[in-house]
């Protein structure tokens, strides 16, 4: 009697580990709201990113709502990945809620057109790494990875010929770990000389910021290189996040 009763109690423990670890799972948010360009690659990225988070045991929400930008929703996410959105897509609100959430210690993940977004938004642009000026036409090009140990380019060909939109920047970035860059010899249109970074990490503001400029076209997001570094920029974007410190969260004001 005494063992069954242990037996069903080991059960009933096991049942609520089970139920914790399966409410504990990661969960990403995918942004794709676009109000100016709208990239027809969007769709095969979503879809991407969905069989990334199936095949590697995170969940995957999509939106275009930018009222889901509030702290009760943000809150479930390990990281937010904005996936080619375009123009000014987060109000005010929308805006304090996101820094909110990333002072608290959440990701970020920008994908290509994620830094054409509110480029007058300095905050952001600091979060990124850098904000998007313009772009020659789509053409083939030879991506130089600088870092071949990191998770997310150690796959890749130490230059990998490809053809993309290639972004110019107001600026090159600073005080994040870069990537991989273009070599501008190889294609016309590049604005930067010598060192044209591509992709790129840094923390920022308390949170984890990964973007890369590569993903253009929908045929992108069945290469099995391009998706090896996406899902190694999305892992780091989430971090060990399961649930989120908003005791970090600063007092200050919204910062235009």
């Amino acid at each position: 009697m005494k063992r069954n009763i242990l037996l069903i109690i080991l059960l009933i423990v096991a049942g609520h580990c089970i139920s914790f670890a399966q409410s504990a799972k990661k969960r990403v948010l995918v942004f794709s709201k676009t109000v100016s360009y709208h990239h027809a690659s969007i769709p095969a990225g979503i879809a991407a990113i969905k069989k990334l988070g199936t095949e590697n045991d995170f969940e995957v929400d999509t939106t275009t709502n930018s009222a889901l930008f509030n702290d009760d929703n943000l809150k479930k996410y390990a990281a937010v990945i904005f996936m080619s959105p375009s123009g000014n897509v987060l109000d005010t609100a929308a805006k304090i809620s996101f820094i909110r959430y990333i002072q608290a210690g959440g990701g970020y993940m920008g994908i290509h057109a994620a830094s054409t977004t509110d480029k007058n938004w300095a905050w952001y642009g600091k979060l990124v790494g850098a904000v998007f000026t313009d772009h020659p036409a789509p053409q083939t090009g030879v991506v130089v990875v600088t870092d071949r140990k990191n998770s997310s380019t150690k796959q890749l060909p130490a230059r990998w010929t490809r053809k993309d939109e290639w972004y110019n920047f107001r600026q090159v970035p600073t005080d994040v770990h870069v990537l991989m860059t273009v070599d501008e010899r190889t294609y016309k249109g590049g604005k930067h000389g010598g060192y044209h970074p591509l992709a790129w990490y840094h923390e920022y503001d308390g949170g984890r910021s990964f973007y890369t400029a590569i993903g253009h076209f929908s045929d992108s997001y069945s290469d099995t290189l391009q998706l090896q570094h996406l899902l190694a920029g999305i892992k780091y974007a989430m971090g060990n996040n399961v649930v989120l410190d908003y005791n970090k969260v600063k007092t200050q004001p919204y910062e235009k």
